[in-house]
């Protein structure tokens, strides 16, 4: 990052959806079969209205220069275990392929973090595809532990 175009961390909004999606349908190891094909846009702009009015919720972008160069999503969820923990799970965790490497991921991390602290989580969490393994790595950098295994099951 250059000093004349810093990082700016915000709120994402709904003009900024298409970019977003750009950095999912470039993901060769998501495997969520994210595209820019006109038909999907309406099943991504309904998931974005979703998040934006739900309080527990949020999507955010890192723009730099006036473009966007990631995204990352969290929510918050309380469980009685833990006496009560509030939990701020970080999803979607996304940097443009060509700005990769410039510590974007990290300062979307950190930020994650003080929203987390800021809601009163005891507990920054997230999963990762196990074929990330440079992901893996960049998160045991930045302190999170290698604690539980992920499972999912796909509905429909």
């Amino acid at each position: 990052m250059s000093p004349a175009s810093p990082l700016l961390i915000r709120p994402a909004r709904r003009g900024d959806l298409r970019d977003i999606i750009s950095l999912f349908a470039d993901d060769p190891l998501g495997g969520h079969g994210d595209t820019l094909a006109p038909d999907a846009f309406p099943a991504y702009l309904a998931a974005f209205e979703r998040i934006a009015s739900t309080p527990t919720e949020a999507l955010y972008v890192a723009e730099e220069a006036g473009e966007v160069v990631g995204t990352f999503q969290t929510t918050l969820t309380t469980s009685l275990t833990g006496r009560g923990r509030t939990t701020m799970i970080l999803e979607a965790v996304q940097v443009r392929a060509d700005r990769r490497g410039r510590q974007i991921g990290e300062a979307m991390v950190r930020e994650a973090e003080r929203l987390a602290l800021a809601a009163g989580a005891a507990t920054l969490k997230l999963t990762s595809n196990m074929a990330r393994e440079g992901a893996h790595r960049f998160y045991e950098r930045l302190g999170f532990d290698r604690s539980h295994y992920g499972f999912k099951r796909t509905l429909k």
